[in-house]
């Protein structure tokens, strides 16, 4: 009989264990702590939605949709996609199930997402984020609560050291339009300089030639005009209410007038927090407000604004947390034994004190168990403590030892 062969994980997926998982969990833990602090509720959307959520909200022109969604037709014939980030699926489930009458709704998330493109460090084909949005808000308050949440939790993480806040203003629909115009009659005057993909964005999505990586376009790229120039009244007192906000709430920043959003929906504030800890890829969190998203997904015009990070990349900003420990390990000796230390293991559970048991061994290698565990007490139970009613309890560290009556256990470790 031929061995059978075990498959390999698919590429770009990750198996986590140990200190990996524990840097994960951590995240998502501050996470959810940070954001109950600013009132921002947790929720859940599916994994996969309808194709249409993703190639409406991202544009149908975008690498997203055109290369790197996992998109497939069910049984029932219907194109659905894996959700390759949270947004889109949040605006739907605002539009589908009613959460209107929450607005502002101040929601947060985290979960994996998909797509297909080359693994590197920190970036994966199954990766996972944070996600914090407020919908239904016109006012930039809500992009200086957002930004402030943002910055807590990079503090809380303990990685705000070497990040920095960047940010910019893309202006209201009036704004967008002039400088639209202006970059395309100046990219337009320099076709000759540029390269093949931001020919292909010069009339599809020329905003984002501003961030182009290839070395031929950045000459062309940053003698481009800069959105300052066109910004209406208004557009400029939203971004300058957003700067006074983040400064009495004491968040430093700094303007980068070539960060940009290609799609249309876009407005008003973009951000990113970056930093040169993870090497070329230095985004850890990035958002924006997007006024039209959800009149793009046939809803009525709705303001929103808000951001993602990426749960692998903090992990590994972050020091590596303190391994979990059990507060009591339960060491029985006999058969007799074996049923008392079952019942002290579930009291002691229900009481909340963490334990655990080695299912097999002699006491020897029970015991190194006990040590291995990271345990700061030992409970130890043969047949004469059975007989007794009683345990011996073992300070682990100093290796003192004395008897404690079963019924006066849970009360005794807690004190």
């Amino acid at each position: 009989m031929s061995k059978i062969e075990t498959p390999r994980p698919i590429r770009g997926t990750q198996d986590m264990l140990g200190e990996a998982a524990l840097r994960f969990g951590h995240v998502v833990e501050t996470f959810d702590r940070v954001r109950r602090l600013y009132g921002f509720g947790r929720v859940e959307v599916p994994v996969f939605e309808p194709t249409a959520v993703f190639a409406r909200s991202l544009g149908e022109t975008t690498d997203v949709v055109s290369k790197e969604m996992y998109s497939f037709e069910d049984r029932g014939g219907d194109s659905v996609t894996l959700r390759p980030e949270f947004t889109a699926g949040l605006c739907r489930a605002y539009l589908t199930e009613g959460w209107q009458q929450h607005i502002p709704l101040k929601i947060a998330t985290h979960g994996p997402l998909f797509r297909y493109e080359r693994p590197q460090k920190g970036r994966y084909r199954q990766f996972h984020q944070l996600d914090a949005e407020v919908i239904g808000s016109a006012e930039p308050l809500a992009d200086v609560e957002l930004l402030a949440l943002g910055d807590q939790l990079l503090r809380e993480l303990g990685v705000s050291e070497g990040v920095t806040l960047t940010l910019n203003t893309l202006g209201d629909a009036e704004t967008r339009d002039a400088w639209r115009a202006a970059l395309v009659a100046h990219f337009e005057k320099h076709r000759g300089e540029l390269s093949e993909d931001s020919l292909d964005r010069l009339t599809k999505n020329p905003l984002r030639i501003l961030d182009s990586k290839d070395p031929r376009d950045r000459p062309v790229a940053d003698s481009a005009p800069e959105i300052d120039a066109f910004l209406s009244t208004d557009a400029g007192a939203f971004f300058e209410t957003v700067i006074r906000g983040l400064e009495a709430a004491g968040i430093a920043w700094t303007r980068n007038a070539r960060l940009v959003r290609g799609l249309d929906y876009y407005r008003h504030t973009a951000f990113e927090f970056v930093t040169d800890r993870l090497g070329a890829q230095g985004t850890v969190i990035g958002g924006g407000r997007y006024d039209g998203l959800i009149e793009a997904l046939g809803g009525p015009p709705t303001p929103a604004v808000g951001w993602a990070a990426g749960i692998e990349r903090l992990a590994m900003l972050i020091d590596a947390p303190e391994r979990e420990r059990i507060d009591v390990a339960v060491v029985p000796m006999g058969e007799a034994a074996q049923g008392v230390a079952t019942a002290i293991l579930a009291d002691l559970r229900r009481a909340g004190i963490a334990a655990d048991m080695a299912y097999k061994g002699n006491m020897k290698k029970r015991m190194q168990k006990a040590d291995a565990s990271g345990a700061l007490w030992a409970v130890i139970i043969g047949d004469d403590e059975v007989a007794k009613g009683e345990v011996a309890l073992k300070h682990l560290s100093d290796q003192t030892q004395r008897w404690v009556r079963i019924g006066a256990l849970v009360e005794t470790l807690k004190a």
